[in-house]
């Protein structure tokens, strides 16, 4: 395993302590959303990046936010569905992002050609920010049970 993957293992899994953390402050919504946004923007700085060097730091920056939403996402989604509808909702929901991990490739090797090969960072980014806007305006009114005080 390259030192780059393994510092990107070691931030991601950082990330998803700091999201426990986080959400009790600010919420499970605010934590996926607020921490999603600057991830996707640190996506797209990393296609325009001068050098590997520069691009690796941002890429690894953009690791510790980047996997803050997995696990506010699935407490959020399992605190405000029926017990009895979790393991149905949990599969669902995993099987939709895996679902697009797998087509996404195709559709980013489409676009790049010598000189676009920053677009599918670029599209990809921007794609995710629009998601989590929407994602916000219309969850942050639901409270999960712990929320409710």
């Amino acid at each position: 395993m390259t030192p780059l993957r393994v510092q990107r293992l070691l931030y991601a899994s950082a990330s998803h302590l700091g999201a426990a953390w986080l959400a009790r402050r600010i919420g499970l919504v605010n934590t996926m959303v607020f921490t999603h946004i600057p991830s996707s923007l640190l996506l797209i700085t990393v296609a325009f990046a001068p050098s590997f060097a520069v691009a690796a730091v941002l890429f690894l920056i953009r690791e510790g936010l980047a996997d803050m939403d997995v696990p506010t996402r699935q407490s959020y989604v399992l605190a405000v569905v029926e017990p009895s509808e979790r393991t149905v909702v949990s599969g669902v929901t995993t099987l939709v992002r895996v679902a697009a991990w797998a087509v996404a490739p195709a559709f980013a090797g489409l676009i790049m050609t010598g000189d676009t090969m920053f677009l599918p960072l670029v599209i990809g980014a921007t794609m995710k920010i629009g998601y989590d806007l929407a994602l916000w305006r219309a969850f942050r009114g639901i409270k999960p049970p712990e929320e409710q005080r």
